[in-house]
């Protein structure tokens, strides 16, 4: 008789959503000496079984006093318990669910002795051996976390509408056929494309447009009118969670324990590092997001996304329409699965991008510490009461979530190009305040006191000379007057004279003053004589030198009242000099002075410029909704100056009318650079050239016209600069001119369309930059649920689109409807005018729309499929890190270094 062991089966772990499984094996004895208190008795399982520490699994009675033992030596490694009676007993662990008949061996152990292989069976009665087949675990699938397949019914917890607009080809309609057919003569009128010569092209007035009847669909999809909008809808579902790659590792003595600090970050700067093929192509990707959840990650790519559909409907039921290719084919089928297999490219794509990029969003940083000062970090205490040295990975939590994408609906609708719908939107002014600049340093020179004429007195002596033609000694008590015709003075005797003619010097009262040359301004003061009374002092003044201050005293009649001399005084003017020394030094240092003022206004200035493209690099946008908003409203008003269906005093009633067919709330307008196209760009840059809005000059006082004159930015700046050309030579090379944008050290990076020379509205998104520079954008009206056939009916009117070419035979397409076969492109439309009304209006295909949201998930088997209407069709997986690090204790061979 020998030890029989059979497998007990396998039952689940009580712990909620776990994938592994308990194993049993019932282990009965042929006697008492078999099993022995005490003793160690195990299953050996090769290494390679993915088995489960029962040390995790606490409360599960079947795994008390369970074990699983590692030898490496030997590949195997061991999974028992502890004999505690002589009786049977039930060896259990934990495994992944895949078995298979494998080999196995029954090993026991004494205490203080190795394992020994103990022979048993596997029937009672049945043969004996060493190894023994038995039912047990083999390797499965490396799994992190349960099978998908498990989370069936799991409600989704957030989704996002995507759709994929795709034109109609056939239909040459007046707003885009007519602008091609202008291109070639005459642009036709409203009434050229209606009726029976106008849905066959045979009109003359559409002889341009027949040579594009019949070529490629994309190229006939550009003038048509229609097109269709396929609507998916991703959900997001929370799967279970499971521990990621180890961020930290810990190790303890015995009895050792240490407080860890968590600290989370999130990252919002690119990280530049030496491996330059990394940092250029993860560059684009890592301000991709914020975001910790990838069901908001792609509501953030959408909103950015400036390839897609811009709308604004409150319900988001077309936020994020791809532009496709346009449909050969009318059939909803076809185009439902040709829009199914981009939006599984799109959205598979965009998932992986902000999962990669939420991955890189967390870092967690541990550190030592011996006292906690930072309250608000998270605090750990690990502690060892072993008697071994222990190990702890510390291993970030991961989320499974599972994504699927459903077809939900297909809308019609109606395109038409607006010309330059950004002309009539405002600009955000950013009113920055600049300071004068402070001049106290420099001292402003004083002008000095403007030069005048100034008056002085001067005294002077007359002497009673004797003439050298007198032979008799002149008489002082005579009255004494001019001979004529002579220079001297007589008292009517022949041979007594006198000198009646003095020079004089009077001394300048400053430099470069000059006497006056009028002898009026000599004016006489007092003539005294040698007694001190008044003397007879008639005289004439001739100025000689006006520069030294000499002039001449002439007399005509004096008396010198018995004394030798008249003592006279006189006022003086004296002129200023003509160019006054003071006001030249002057002059010259209010030159310095303004030199030095305009060189500090200048460096002011500079640094407010600087100043101002930094701040203006850091203006928040504004709410992306709200700017959708305002570009929704001017799409419209420029579609209803085109149609002008009604006098414009009526504008209202046109509104009124296009509102009732068409649903106007989730109009789209695609905006991207393939639809940009610069209207006024005349050729390369040149030395007038300036930009969108150069750095105007300092206005350092106010206007009187405009209060903020100066202190407003309304876009960025702009700057026409030159350098050599390529193959410059000379000392007057060629130049190159371009205009620049101005960008700091310390400013955000420019936004799209600057080299571009785009207007950009400083609190605007890329796509209202685009929108504003636009030189046209794609309107793309959804046809209200229901009303297909009436808006067929309206858009075939003459003002709005007419009917070129909607008599010609429509090309059937593999999958199409048979009812198609032979039919004009107008019946074409019409059928499926009538099959979308009956379906968007359909209650079931409603309901099956909103299915997932009561049914929860389904499993998709492959993980994608082409869509069918109103089915799911793609399926697949994303892991997301959360902020939370679990610390996991570890084992190491101290030979190989690997981990046991």
């Amino acid at each position: 008789m020998s030890i029989v062991v059979t497998f007990a089966g396998r039952t689940p772990l009580p712990t909620a959503g776990s994938w592994y499984q308990i194993w049993s094996y019932r282990v009965q004895p042929s006697g008492p000496a078999d099993l022995r208190p005490g003793q160690r008795i195990a299953l050996a399982l090769p290494s390679d079984v993915d088995l489960r520490d029962p040390a995790l699994f606490p409360g599960v009675p079947a795994l008390d006093g369970a074990f699983i033992e590692a030898d490496p030596g030997s590949g195997r490694q061991y999974a028992g318990r502890t004999v505690t009676s002589t009786g049977p007993l039930v060896l259990s662990f934990v495994a992944p669910p895949t078995e298979s008949d494998r080999d196995l061996l029954l090993v026991t152990r004494t205490p203080g002795q190795p394992w020994t292989v103990t022979p048993f069976a596997t029937t009672a009665g049945g043969p004996t051996g060493p190894v023994r087949v038995l039912t047990a675990p083999v390797p499965g699938p490396v799994r992190t976390g349960r099978p998908v397949g498990e989370f069936a019914g799991t409600l989704p917890y957030a989704s996002e509408l995507f759709g994929v607009y795709q034109p109609l080809p056939g239909w040459l309609g007046y707003s885009g056929a007519g602008r091609l057919a202008a291109l070639h003569g005459p642009r036709p009128g409203p009434a050229a494309f209606a009726g029976p010569a106008a849905r066959s092209l045979e009109s003359p007035e559409l002889a341009a447009l027949a040579r594009f009847a019949g070529q490629d669909p994309p190229t006939e999809g550009i003038l048509s009118p229609v097109g269709l909008v396929n609507l998916f809808r991703q959900y997001f579902f929370e799967f279970d969670t499971f521990l990621g790659a180890p961020a930290g590792h810990l190790w303890l003595s015995p009895g050792g324990m240490v407080e860890l600090v968590e600290t989370t970050t999130r990252r919002t700067l690119v990280e530049r590092t030496a491996s330059q093929s990394e940092e250029t192509t993860r560059r684009s990707e890592e301000t991709l997001t914020d975001q910790s959840d990838v069901a908001d990650a792609v509501k953030e790519s959408n909103a950015n996304d400036t390839s897609l559909g811009a709308t604004v409907s409150a319900g988001g039921s077309f936020a994020g329409v791809y532009h496709a290719d346009a449909s050969a084919s009318f059939a909803t089928k076809s185009t439902t699965g040709k829009s199914s297999e981009l939006t599984h490219k799109h959205t598979r794509t965009q998932s992986s991008k902000v999962s990669s990029e939420i991955r890189r969003n967390f870092t967690t940083t541990f550190k030592t510490v011996t006292e906690t000062t930072d309250t608000s970090s998270r605090r750990y205490v690990v502690q060892n009461t072993t008697d071994r040295l222990a190990n702890y990975e510390l291993r970030r939590k991961m989320r499974k979530v599972g994504v699927q994408v459903q077809h939900i609906g297909t809308r019609m609708s109606w395109q038409v190009f607006v010309n330059a719908p950004g002309r009539v939107l405002g600009l955000g002014e950013f009113v920055d305040v600049v300071p004068a600049p402070d001049l106290t340093s420099l001292r402003k020179p004083e002008p000095p006191e403007p030069l005048t004429p100034i008056l002085t007195t001067f005294t002077g002596t007359f002497p009673i000379q004797e003439h050298p033609d007198s032979t008799n000694a002149p008489h002082n008590d005579a009255d004494w007057r001019r001979q004529d015709g002579f220079d001297r003075m007589w008292r009517g005797e022949e041979d007594e004279y006198i000198v009646a003619d003095f020079d004089y010097g009077a001394i300048p009262p400053a430099p470069g003053f000059t006497l006056s040359t009028n002898p009026d301004f000599v004016q006489f003061v007092s003539a005294k004589n040698g007694h001190g009374t008044d003397a007879k002092f008639l005289v004439r003044y001739v100025i000689q030198r006006p520069d030294t201050g000499r002039f001449q005293v002439r007399a005509d009649n004096v008396h010198f009242g018995g004394t030798a001399t008249i003592t006279f005084t006189l006022q003086l003017r004296w002129e200023p000099p003509a160019v006054d020394p003071a006001q030249v030094a002057y002059e010259a240092a209010l030159r310095q002075y303004e030199k030095d003022v305009a060189a500090l206004q200048r460096k002011a200035y500079a640094a407010a410029v600087r100043d101002r493209t930094t701040l203006l690099s850091k203006v928040r946008p504004r709410p992306a909704e709200e700017l959708r908003k305002e570009e929704r409203h001017s799409v419209f008003a420029h579609l209803l100056e085109q149609l002008r269906l009604f006098d414009p005093r009526d504008a209202h009633l046109e509104a009124e009318l296009i509102r009732q067919i068409f649903d106007v709330d989730e109009m789209l307008y695609f905006v991207s650079p393939e639809f940009w196209r610069p209207g006024d760009v005349s050729g390369p840059a040149g030395p007038d050239s300036l930009g969108r809005y150069p750095v105007p000059p300092a206005r350092w006082e106010g206007s009187d016209g405009d209060p903020l004159a100066g202190e407003t930015v309304p876009t960025a700046y702009s700057r026409t600069s030159s350098h050599n050309g390529p193959d410059a030579k000379g000392p007057d090379p060629a130049k190159e001119w371009r205009v620049d944008y101005l960008i700091t050290a310390d400013s955000q990076p420019a936004p799209m369309g600057s080299s571009l020379g785009w207007l950009v509205q400083t609190d605007g998104d890329e796509r209202r930059n685009e929108f504003l520079n636009s030189a046209w954008v794609k309107a793309v009206l959804p046809i209200r649920p229901g009303h297909e056939r009436e808006a067929l009916g309206w858009l075939t009117k003459a003002g709005v689109e007419g009917e070129a070419a909607l008599g010609r035979p429509y090309t059937w397409q593999e999958g199409d409807p048979d009812t198609y076969r032979g039919k004009s492109i107008g019946e074409v439309l019409e059928l499926l005018a009538a099959e979308l009304a009956a379906s968007n209006t359909s209650v079931p295909r409603t309901l099956a729309g909103e299915q997932v949201f009561e049914t929860g998930f389904d499993p998709l088997a492959g993980g994608f499929r082409p869509a069918e209407p109103y089915q799911v069709f793609d399926q697949w997986v994303e892991v997301l890190p959360t902020d939370q690090v679990v610390a996991v204790e570890v084992a190491y061979d101290p030979k190989t270094g690997q981990q046991l």
